[in-house]
């Protein structure tokens, strides 16, 4: 299983629902910048890009400057210590349901 670091990060980032909502947009776009991300939004460009910088932090984007503006895309990589979790919990709870499975068999055939 992963270091907790890493792991704590990602889960910290992805944890509030607007940053989450964003991390979704950049996701959804090949890049997109503050400006693009704010409209519609119904939050601040300011509280953008603060949840930007905790996803940049987290290693789930990246950030390109271009002039005067900044685009964001996403980093499928910086996902990897949760799904190194997700698997490692995965085997766990697909062994659990087996053996669930079995015994309510036994229990009733």
């Amino acid at each position: 299983m992963t270091e907790a670091a890493p792991i704590n990060a990602v889960m910290r980032a992805l944890a509030d629902p607007t940053r989450r909502a964003v991390f979704e947009k950049v996701v959804s776009s090949d890049e997109i910048t503050v400006v693009e991300l704010t409209r519609g939004s119904g939050v601040t460009q300011g509280a953008i890009s603060q949840h930007l910088k905790a996803l940049k932090q987290a290693g789930l984007v990246a950030e390109r400057p271009e002039g005067r503006k900044v685009y964001y895309r996403a980093q499928p990589e910086g996902l990897e210590p949760l799904v190194d979790w997700m698997s490692h919990y995965g085997v766990f709870w697909r062994e659990r349901f087996v053996n669930l499975r079995t015994l309510l068999k036994e229990i009733d055939p």
